[in-house]
């Protein structure tokens, strides 16, 4: 038997299971009775190769449904792809940069379609990776968010949520990148610490007769270019310091509109002065405030375009067409000719080494102008539907709460229900060319999350007839911690309001991929591992318990390539011991007639103790535990031990001697096998078809892929 060469063997390997049919599940040979067991694949993004995030996914979503199946269930996993809107059309973009062309100089139809042609072509590739990974679904059901059934239910679920009054438009402050000119949902932005200068600027108060007065109050902002747009200002009414003052006038040092001064419970009392500047169209929380006052004007129309220049009749001739960096330069030459910095303050009115958190574009990192918008339409997901029912958000608690869904690990689950406690509505459509069209609004479309959050009902509804009644609810939903919020709280709100019911049973997190130095992998870093190179040179089977032993749920999974090589010797360790069964073991073997000895049975119940073992950690998610234990005892009991005690046995001329040490060594050579198949799929059915089916000769376990898992 040659060195296990996994280049000549894996992609054979595939081909067999898929020639098979018995990926999917309506071709296993299973009982009547038996119970289904379903995942449906978190779609990769079809816009480029996969990644060691992708391969961490697959892997236990492969070891999953390998395992079920295994034991007997109608184990279907329903693999797809995701057109991934916004993220696709940002790596369209970069390719477009390189070709020295621009996205806004090309018609709208034929970006699309130029995208559509990069999405499939790179689906048909990343569909090779998956396979190169060993995934084991159902490609007979793949699917892709751009299909039109698929694209149909997204359309009634939102005809739905508009028909139950869940859906509004209208004038409101989003989240705008001005880089890529679209508006972002407030999960889709991050926050980093910024170093920033605090204006302390003086608003003078006006007397009675409309004449400027020589009292003031300071206000600390770090947005003076906003002030032009300022409709009021407002304090903590508990705020002694400022009692006196609430309904009095104030006088805007940019521009001399008149400013009310009010009282609102959101001012903190404890931030800069105690002092705030409402401004309407350039601030979420003072469209908030605006709303709880009828004195103070909604809007006096914003003043930085989509641009991010400034614009508009209310502002300085200064600052027009400035971009807000230069605009903030700017305004603090003009406040300083006014005598409106207050000088008690900082240097000069000033403190240059405010540091302070700014919203940025998750994807770009640019700074996100908030800006008051008429063309965007939110998701209520407080309001209950107006046809009756609880909101969505009570929804997706219910689901979580009842445990109809369980996490693991089970600490996210108070993240989960303290982030649905704060949840504020979702703002679903993108200023992009890429993506489901919105039903009447000619250029938008659909975030990508609103599709992808409707992806385990939306796949089963478009697949086979009973496929719904079948599989749905799912039993897992595996992905990364990193989007349970992005993706998987959606998807149970939405999967509960359309549906009825949750999407999945168990949400399995798993967290970021680091290095040996627990470093988070990045390209600049020079750390990162291509787990399709690895493949070439380790196999796939070296890479997939590579990644899964070490690793416990919900934490980061660290990773090496010195690991990933000692599992290829694990590997060749498992085919040299194949050889050795091949060399020493004939067929057929009569194991009813063997009788053992005292030493043979305290065997015997040891491997029945990791059958036990395994099997229970398997059916408690925890993979990890279940390899380290297959690995040691394959290694060093079978190995190490078994074997040599076996090997006099073996080579006996007393022939009831000699069987009965083959019977003992192939019994726990076939049960490793077993065991060991969900995490190393290919070189344990390369073993099984050459060595093991020759000397069981068994057609009912022609695969081990669909061979009975050991019973304890």
């Amino acid at each position: 038997m040659p060195i296990y060469n996994q280049r000549e063997t894996e992609s054979s390997i595939y081909q067999l299971w898929e020639q098979s049919g018995f990926f999917n599940p309506d071709n296993l040979k299973v009982k009547k009775s038996a119970k289904s067991f379903s995942i449906i694949m978190p779609p990769p993004n079809a816009n480029g190769s996969l990644h060691l995030g992708h391969a961490v996914v697959i892997t236990l979503q492969d070891i999953m449904i390998r395992y079920k199946r295994m034991t007997g269930l109608k184990a279907l996993w329903l693999p797809g792809a995701d057109h991934a809107g916004f993220e696709t059309q940002i790596v369209y973009e970069k390719k477009l940069e390189k070709e020295g062309r621009n996205r806004f100089s090309i018609p709208r139809e034929q970006l699309y379609e130029e995208m559509m042609s990069f999405t499939l072509a790179s689906r048909i590739t990343m569909e090779g990776q998956l396979k190169q990974l060993g995934a084991s679904c159902d490609w007979s059901r793949k699917k892709f968010t751009l299909d039109d059934d698929v694209v149909k239910i997204v359309h009634k679920t939102f005809k739905k949520l508009k028909a139950d009054g869940l859906i509004y438009g209208g004038k409101r402050v989003s989240n705008w990148c001005v880089k890529h000119q679209t508006a972002l949902s407030d999960i889709e932005i991050k926050y980093e610490p910024r170093q920033a200068s605090l204006y302390y600027v003086k608003y003078f108060l006006l007397n009675k007769d409309g004449s400027i007065s020589n009292d003031y109050l300071t206000v600390a902002t770090t947005r003076p270019e906003t002030i032009p747009a300022d409709v009021a200002l407002a304090v903590n009414l508990k705020d002694a310091r400022y009692k006196k003052y609430v309904g009095k006038y104030v006088l805007n040092p940019l521009n001399n509109n008149k400013l009310i001064i009010v009282s609102d419970r959101a001012v903190d009392k404890d931030f800069g002065t105690g002092v705030l500047k409402i401004t309407p169209d350039h601030d979420r929380a003072d469209e908030e405030i605006c709303s709880r006052h009828t004195e103070i004007p909604k809007s006096r129309g914003k003043i930085i375009n989509t641009l991010g220049r400034l614009e508009g009749v209310d502002i300085p001739n200064e600052l027009i067409g400035l971009k807000t960096p230069e605009a903030r330069v700017e305004t603090e030459k003009l406040l300083a000719q006014k005598n409106c910095l207050d000088i008690t303050h900082g240097e000069n009115g000033i403190n240059r080494n405010y540091v302070n958190s700014v919203a940025v574009c998750y994807k770009c990192n640019t700074v996100i102008e908030p800006l008051s918008l008429d063309n965007q339409l939110f998701l209520k997901v407080n309001a209950k539907p107006k046809n009756g029912g609880k909101s969505l958000r009570d929804l997706g608690l219910e689901a979580v709460k009842s445990n109809k869904i369980k996490f693991v690990p089970t600490r996210f689950k108070k993240a989960y229900i303290d982030w649905m406690d704060n949840l504020k509505d979702w703002n679903i459509s993108r200023q992009i060319a890429w993506g489901i069209k919105i039903p009447d609004q000619d250029k938008d479309v659909f975030d990508t999350w609103f599709s992808s959050g409707q992806w385990p009902f939306a796949t089963l509804m478009s697949t086979k007839k009973n496929d719904m009644k079948t599989f749905y609810p799912t039993d897992v939903m595996e992905t990364g911690a990193d989007i349970l919020f992005f993706w998987t709280a959606r998807m149970v709100m939405l999967g509960m309001y359309v549906v009825g019911k949750p999407p999945f049973k168990y949400v399995y997190l798993n967290g970021m991929v680091r290095d040996k130095d627990r470093q988070k992998m990045s390209k600049s870093k020079g750390n990162v591992i291509d787990p399709l190179g690895v493949i070439e040179m380790y196999g796939a089977d070296a890479l997939r318990i590579a990644l899964i032993t070490g690793n416990a749920p919900g934490n980061d999974v660290v990773i090496s390539e010195e690991k990933i090589r000692g599992y290829r010797n694990f590997t060749n360790k498992i085919w040299n011991a194949a050889y050795f069964i091949q060399q020493n073991v004939q067929a057929p073997i009569h194991k009813q007639k063997i009788k053992f000895n005292k030493q043979d049975k305290a065997t015997l119940k040891e491997l029945k103790t990791v059958v036990k073992n395994v099997t229970k950690n398997m059916e408690l998610f925890r993979f990890h535990l279940s390899a380290e234990i297959i690995y040691h005892y394959f290694w060093h009991t079978f190995c190490d031990k078994i074997i040599e005690e076996n090997k006099i046995g073996l080579k006996s001329d007393n022939l009831a001697e000699k069987n009965k040490a083959q019977a003992l060594v192939f019994t726990v050579f076939q049960t490793s096998i077993k065991l060991l198949h969900p995490f190393m799929p290919f070189v344990t059915e390369s073993i099984w078809q050459q060595i093991i089916n020759p000397i069981t000769n068994d057609k009912k376990e022609a695969l081990v892929m669909t061979a009975e898992w050991p019973k304890e």
